[in-house]
């Protein structure tokens, strides 16, 4: 008999994850799986019952909520360097990591069912200041975003992206920034610099779709400072991934990839996570295969 345990986020998708905790339990027992239930109780909490759970010998550890639990509950397997495995019940806001795993758009009982049957497959994760990141990390325009829409919480659904994306860009002002990759250098006010290992972020936006979270690489997505009409004629084709034939835009791939802002604090999420460290200069790098992760067929 398999084991699984389950760390909920009771706030994901405004109240849904823990509303479907008793559903992911009983779909696991239906598959003849023993499971243990275990919500969080704070940020960063899932860090903590993850890395517990892998040094208590769990073969399997779900992730029940949105692309924020999936990150805390990454980080703890991965500072534990486990070989647990990483599951995902997507109930949350964003689900932009589940779309990697065949999980996506399925509910509850569907997706348990797709888990059980799953292929551990190792995954890469990026790595900036100490933290990992599983799908995304932004500097510029998405942290801004993610600060606006941290902002709304009565959002949902599509809206809880485009509304907060048209807000912000009102007020924003692309940063002067500096990336050096590999043989890529640039200097210059960025609307953005998105460093994928999914292909997605901000669930519909396509930002890297060639990305492959398997291929020990990075791939960077940098967007020059656009104008207004510019900027809401670009968004389908953001959406769409066909962005890169754009002359604002810049795809690259590397295996590390480092950022300096010469006159502010650097500010960036990671997995949709806003993180303010107070630094002008980061390097991100990419630690190939290091992560278990449960991929659906």
């Amino acid at each position: 008999m398999r084991h699984a345990t389950v760390i909920v986020n009771p706030a994901a998708g405004r109240g849904a994850a823990w509303r479907a905790r008793e559903l992911v339990a009983s779909a696991f027992r239906r598959e003849q799986w023993t499971v243990d239930v275990v919500p969080t109780e704070r940020p960063g909490h899932a860090v903590e019952l993850a890395g517990a759970a892998a040094r208590d010998g769990a073969t399997c550890v779900i992730a029940v909520g949105g692309d924020g639990a999936v990150h805390e509950v990454a980080n703890g397997l991965l500072a534990e360097r486990a070989t647990a495995a990483l599951g995902v019940v997507p109930v949350g806001t964003g689900n932009d990591f589940a779309k990697l795993t065949g999980v996506y758009g399925h509910g509850v009982d569907r997706a348990v069912s797709r888990l059980v049957t799953a292929t551990p497959e190792r995954f890469d994760a990026g790595k900036v200041l100490g933290e990992f990141f599983v799908n995304t990390l932004g500097f510029g325009f998405g942290p801004a975003v993610v600060r606006t829409r941290n902002a709304m919480p009565g959002l949902t659904g599509f809206l809880s992206y485009l509304v907060p994306v048209l807000r912000t860009f009102a007020s924003y002002r692309p940063p002067l920034l500096e990336v050096c990759a590999d043989e890529y250098h640039e200097l210059g006010n960025m609307m953005m610099v998105e460093v994928c290992n999914g292909t997605t972020a901000g669930g519909s936006y396509r930002f890297a779709p060639d990305a492959d979270p398997r291929d020990g690489a990075l791939d960077v997505c940098l967007i020059r400072k656009v104008g207004p009409l510019r900027f809401l004629a670009a968004l389908p084709r953001v959406m769409r991934g066909t962005h890169a034939r754009l002359g604002e835009v810049t795809l690259v791939r590397t295996r590390s990839l480092t950022i300096r802002s010469p006159e502010t604090p650097l500010v960036l999420h990671l997995d949709g996570e806003l993180r303010t460290p107070g630094v002008a200069e980061c390097t991100v790098t990419v630690e190939q295969g290091c992560l278990n992760v449960l991929v659906a067929r």
